[in-house]
């Protein structure tokens, strides 16, 4: 009965494999190169009578989706789309994929990569009123001291949990890459000799030893159980200070610091979203006149275009023997596109309305 059992179910993967190729994504045939790509969604499911392997895709959709909003959207507006509903999921899907299938003791796995439409995602954001940012990965030098205040005394590397734990439960969502201060003496005696000023200190002496241009140094501050942090975020030339608060806190318990440790890593990364929030309500139509008769220098503009961020939509409104003529919806302002284009050497004149590629 059992070898029974298990022949039937190895016949029913295949005929719901059979099934899950015909679902519509399949039938996609124009995929875009402006999307969001979302890789290594594992699910696992018990391989039982019941066992369908759709519902395990779907299942995938709606991890990915969460996933591709912790990368774009800062925490408190994750909240407005935890509960975005399947079908609405599936529209801003524009492929998938299945990276890699097994069976071990009667459980299913499966490796998803999907592909959302940007575009498509950018709309469904907005109508929740949600600015989505660009996911652009960044390294920092992150320098935690923690200010023992009952000693007068500063942990730094040994003993202080959060440099030992604070790379040790990193997510695949997050965009900034920690890089620690390694152990040196000098910096050791250079910070307590800073320890009556400490707040004030610029950390320079220390940051300019290393070849990264951006930091944060987060100042904690221990008084028994209360710890405030005095966070000093410096990205892209620009200063942040944040201050915060943790009661009741046990420094021998890993699992509380570890709790401190991922509300300070969501703080910082909000922070790195907002630089790089686009607006989305900000739709700036330009004309844009470009020769055809050099079809390289045209693809590739297309292709910057294409891969043009703050573009929410471009297409050619007419072509002629000699120009084609594009319209391009630009989420921004006339000279941040032109700023975004230069980099790619694309330099345009602006005197009239139609703006010529020169």
């Amino acid at each position: 009965m059992t070898k029974y059992k298990k022949i039937n179910s190895k016949n029913l993967y295949i005929f719901f494999t059979f099934l899950s190729l015909l679902i519509f994504f399949f039938s996609t045939i124009k995929v875009e190169a402006k999307a969001f790509d979302i890789n290594n969604i594992e699910i696992s499911k018990p391989f039982e009578m019941s066992f369908d392997k759709n519902k395990v895709i779907n299942e995938g959709f709606k991890k990915a989706f969460l996933e591709l909003v912790s990368l774009i959207i800062s925490s408190s507006d994750q909240k407005k789309v935890n509960k975005t509903k399947l079908n609405e999921i599936k529209v801003m899907i524009e492929s998938f994929s299945i990276k890699e299938e097994k069976f071990i003791n009667e459980i299913y796995y499966v490796n998803l990569g999907v592909s959302f439409n940007r575009k498509k995602v950018f709309d469904y954001l907005k109508k929740k009123n949600i600015f989505p940012s660009i996911p652009v990965k960044k390294k920092i030098l992150f320098i935690p001291v923690i200010i023992d205040e009952n000693s007068d005394d500063l942990i730094i590397f040994s003993n202080n949990n959060i440099y030992n734990q604070w790379n040790s439960d990193n997510k695949s969502f997050h965009l900034l890459e920690y890089i620690l201060l390694t152990e040196d003496i000098e910096d050791i005696n250079l910070l307590k000799n800073k320890f009556n000023l400490i707040e004030q200190y610029d950390f320079k002496e220390i940051i300019n030893k290393y070849s990264l241009k951006d930091s944060i140094v987060a100042l904690v501050f221990k008084n028994e159980k209360t710890f405030r942090v005095l966070s000093k975020i410096n990205i892209n030339d620009k200063e942040i200070l944040i201050n915060q608060s943790f009661s009741d806190v046990d420094i021998n318990d890993k699992e509380n610091f570890q709790n401190i440790i991922n509300n300070l890593k969501t703080i910082y990364e909000d922070n790195w979203k907002n630089f790089n929030q686009i607006n989305t309500s900000i739709k700036l139509p330009l004309k844009i006149r470009v020769k055809n008769s050099n079809n390289l220098k045209v693809s590739n503009f297309e292709k910057i275009l294409n891969n043009t961020d703050h573009i929410y939509d471009f297409f050619i409104s007419r072509f002629d023997s000699d120009f084609i003529y594009y319209q391009i919806i630009y989420n921004g302002t006339p000279d941040n596109f032109l700023k975004s284009m230069s980099f790619h050497n694309y330099n345009f004149d602006t005197q009239n309305k139609l703006w010529i590629l020169k």
